[in-house]
């Protein structure tokens, strides 16, 4: 079986109208989910970009103890499994720090295909834009048609990897006024802290949300002729499709315009809530019977599952576990907890996170620990700790952390058995032994 792995990057889980958004237009994506298993508590771990890229290859924690910094070259790695075991893989991808500066996360792949356009040198496509063809996400699928043309008689993985929608965010104004119909044509970049403190307006929220919900809809049209493209080509038969995202966007919730705090050089504390945490996962196989899964799962367990449709042995390096159990229908429970965490650093560390740039991190920034009930945002001894009871309150608006000790320790006590199991360096793991 053919399998194609999808990233869209920063597409919120309820940003797509087969997630129940009766105002976002995604009808190619709902349409796609109405063929698929779909995932509706499914969340990110490692956080945010080169992070989670890093758990989708290895299906490993590794924020308990890679940063954002370059592949390591001992690691196994997904492409480089199915490689040996007889797929073509070739990766299709315009985020932009895959191979920059280093990083080797083109490891694996035969051909690697970067679509120039959303780094540096944006300015200089920006300028030679005309047409929609011209933007990067849909240049990304064209080129990823094209391979396809070439090689769709070979058993092939394909990854595909869109930055959009990502900030900034310019799609084509007819995408934007669906939801503003007066747009004047501005672009409003996030401040990446408390909006209010930065002096965004109301206003620039409003319309950065609607440029935003305008690259959701460019997305979804472009997602959507592939799909239509493997229905032309017959590939729909014998060809696995995941579709997924790696983290979400704050606009204005918890009073944030970004995804995390940051200020001149400098990192601070950053709470993951649902609007970051949780990502759609829709998976398309070819004889599977189409439902929606309550199951609790992580982006980590997105290897191990590719792994098992290919039919490829799971190594033992492997922490992710395979949800073909859930997809067949054999299972329906998920995980008793997941994590969703930055990195593990500590005050005086420094990361690239976001944008490969150097900041000194500040604070401790929160882990969140998510069950079927609650969410429990900790990040060391003695730091503030938040908690939320996701059936009662899903916008996560009263914290009861101290109406429910029991629940904070239980959750922490989870969280430290993961670090421990994963063998976190003490460095790390001891300070966050505590609440």
């Amino acid at each position: 079986m053919n399998i194609i792995l999808i990233v869209s990057d920063t597409l919120r889980y309820d940003h797509l109208g087969c997630n129940g958004n009766e105002r976002i237009y995604t009808p190619h994506i709902d349409r796609f989910a109405e063929r698929c298993v779909v995932f509706d508590r499914c969340y990110a771990a490692s956080f945010p970009t080169m992070p989670m890229r890093a758990d989708l290859f290895t299906g490993k924690w590794t924020f308990t103890y890679l940063g954002w910094a370059p592949l390591p070259r001992e690691e196994v790695i997904l492409p480089e499994l199915l490689r040996r075991n007889g797929y073509l893989t070739t990766a299709v991808v315009d985020t932009p720090f895959f191979i920059r500066n280093g990083y080797h996360y083109d490891r694996g792949f035969v051909d690697f295909i970067w679509v120039r356009g959303q780094g540096p040198e944006r300015r200089d496509l920006n300028y030679e834009r005309r047409y929609e063809e011209d933007y990067c996400a849909p240049r990304t699928i064209i080129a990823a048609e094209r391979w396809l043309e070439r090689h769709y008689k070979e058993r092939f993985f394909l990854y595909i990897d869109t930055w959009d929608p990502h900030e900034p965010w310019d799609p084509p104004r007819w995408y934007v006024e669906r939801y503003l119909p007066d747009y004047d044509g501005r672009v409003v970049a996030p401040c990446y802290w408390e909006y209010e403190e930065r002096g965004v307006s109301e206003e620039d929220l409003k319309v950065a949300h609607a440029c935003y919900c305008g690259e959701v809809s460019m997305v979804d049209r472009w997602v959507g002729r592939l799909i239509d493209k493997l229905e032309a080509m017959g590939l729909m038969e014998n060809t696995a499709i995941i579709f997924t995202a790696d983290h979400g966007f704050y606009f204005g919730e918890h009073g944030q315009f970004g995804k995390a705090r940051l200020e001149k050089g400098k990192w601070f504390r950053s709470p993951i809530y649902e609007e970051v945490a949780r990502i759609p996962l829709l998976v398309y196989i070819p004889g599977v019977e189409p439902r929606r899964t309550n199951a609790l799962v992580s982006a980590v367990d997105i290897m191990p599952t590719v792994l098992e449709m290919a039919g490829v042995e799971i190594p033992e390096t492997v922490q992710g576990r395979s949800l073909m159990p859930i997809i067949r229908g054999e299972e329906e429970r998920g995980r008793d907890f997941v994590v969703t965490s930055l990195p593990l650093y500590n005050p005086g560390d420094v990361t690239r996170a976001v944008d490969a740039f150097e900041r000194n991190v500040v604070e401790f920034v929160p882990s969140t620990i998510t069950t079927e009930e609650w969410s429990l945002l900790y990040s060391a001894e003695g730091q503030p700790v938040e908690l939320y009871n996701l059936r009662e309150d899903p916008k996560q608006e009263r914290d009861v952390s101290s109406e429910h000790p029991d629940v904070v320790k239980e959750l922490h006590g989870m969280f430290v058995s993961l670090l421990e199991e994963a063998g976190t360096d003490p460095r790390y793991l001891e300070p966050r032994r505590r609440i």
